[in-house]
């Protein structure tokens, strides 16, 4: 972790957040991720009227890392309108597991966390390849169900 640049990471998530489009909520959001090739990603909130279709900013950053190339999440920062550290909800945790590097370290309002402390017992693509891997057959529905 000693060789993230969490100062940086915080500016680009600054940067996004003064680019969110909020005048629902007037709660912007801004998000900034490490990506395992070195390159910073970054996204902000974009509400709608239709309240239930905004886009959060995990969702910008997402669509930014796939739209520069792809890779793995590393690190990653959310702030609020004042820059100050917010956590992610269960849904954009969801998110951003799927994209993580496993042990991705997430900067929170508690401290320094890893992907799997903040998403405990995570259901993704790792596990879904883990299942594939498994002989159907041998396979039991949970451990230690006979």
């Amino acid at each position: 972790m000693s060789d993230i640049n969490w100062d940086e990471l915080r500016q680009h998530a600054n940067d996004a957040m003064k680019r969110a489009y909020a005048p629902y909520s007037n709660f912007p959001v801004g998000v900034a991720a490490l990506v395992d090739d070195g390159r910073i990603v970054s996204g902000c909130n974009v509400e709608n009227a239709s309240y239930g279709v905004g886009l959060c900013a995990e969702c910008g950053l997402v669509g930014a890392l796939h739209m520069s190339g792809g890779g793995k999440l590393v690190a990653f920062t959310c702030v609020d309108g004042n820059g100050a550290v917010l956590m992610p909800c269960g849904r954009c945790r969801q998110l951003l597991y799927e994209h993580s590097a496993p042990g991705m370290i997430l900067e929170t309002v508690s401290g320094f966390r890893t992907i799997d402390q903040v998403l405990p017992d995570a259901f993704g693509p790792r596990e879904l390849d883990a299942y594939a891997l498994t002989d159907p057959a041998t396979a039991t529905t949970c451990e230690g169900c006979e």
